[in-house]
Formats: structure tokens, C-alpha cells, sequence
């Protein structure tokens, strides 16, 4: 049995790095809770709508032909049980259609109405002005390499995970 003995240096500098990275996390999960509180009660106040609503009309604007409640679901990453209702208010309100899957009488795909596309894209005017005044602190360039260093984290956890698995 090979056993690895780390000097007291080394073993201070992961200690340190292992501390940093946690204090990252934390800092991360307050600001993300920061922005997305603001950007909720933005939506609530000035569209009287939600984010979830927000990420369904999202997911369905960027696929024109519209997507079946599964591939909905997936986009989401969240159960169909959780978009059903979503989708039930939105077809109410005019937002988005159910229409048949030809030769699959139970299947549906939702896509946009006329009425919600215009709605989306004044929602992600918006939004894209929300998004740009809280970050406002941050020029491109900080943008893009903090982009970049979460990409890093986000493709790491994702390794992790796939080796877990």
C-alpha cells in the first residue's frame, strides 16, 4: 500500500485553497439569490408575471415550432408536473397554443401565439435592462472572464458528476 505523505506546507495551501473556494460558494449562492430576488419582483411589479412563466415563454420562443411538454420539461430541467400548470394559465391568458401531434392523438406541442411572442420580447427587453443595470459593475471584458471561470467550474462539476455516476 502506497501511502502519499504531504508536507505541512502543501497541506496548509489546500487547506487554504479548500477555504477560498467554499467562501466562493457562498459568495455565488448571495449574489445569484440577490439578482434573481430583484429580477422576480421586477417581473411581479412591471408584467405582473413570475420567472417560472418567464422561462417557459423563454424556452418556447427560441424554438419557433414549438416543443412537446417533455422536451418542455427537459429544456426546464424541471418535471412536467411542475409546467403543467404553467402552461395551463399561459394558453389561458393567450400566450401559447396546445396543437396536436398529427398521427399521436394524446400528444401535444405548445408554442407561441402571436400575442405572446410580442409579450416575450418586451419582457426580455426588459429583462435584458435589468440584467445589464445589476451587473452594471462589471465592464465586457470582466463579464466575459467571469463567464469563462464559471464555465470552468460549471464543465468541472459536470465531470464529477458524470464520474459518479
Amino acid at each position: 500500500m502506497n501511502v502519499v505523505h504531504t508536507s505541512p506546507r502543501r497541506a496548509r495551501a489546500g487547506e487554504a485553497a479548500s477555504k477560498a473556494r467554499l467562501r466562493l460558494w457562498l459568495k455565488i449562492l448571495k449574489v445569484s439569490r440577490l439578482i434573481e430576488r430583484d429580477l422576480r419582483e421586477r417581473l411581479r411589479v412591471e408584467f405582473n408575471t413570475t420567472l417560472p412563466r418567464f422561462d417557459v415563454l423563454a424556452a418556447l420562443y427560441r424554438v419557433e415550432k414549438g416543443l412537446n411538454m417533455s422536451e418542455l420539461s427537459g429544456v426546464l430541467k424541471v418535471s412536467n408536473g411542475n409546467v403543467t400548470g404553467i402552461v395551463d394559465r399561459l394558453v389561458g391568458d393567450g400566450l401559447i397554443v396546445r396543437v396536436p401531434v398529427e398521427g399521436d392523438r394524446r400528444a401535444m406541442i405548445v408554442r407561441l401565439t402571436e400575442k405572446g411572442r410580442e409579450y416575450f420580447s418586451a419582457l426580455a427587453r426588459a429583462h435584458e435592462g435589468w440584467v445589464n443595470e445589476l451587473l452594471g459593475s462589471l465592464d465586457a471584458a470582466d463579464a466575459d472572464e467571469l463567464r469563462g471561470l464559471l464555465s470552468r467550474i460549471g464543465a468541472g462539476a459536470e465531470e464529477e458528476r458524470m464520474a459518479g455516476e
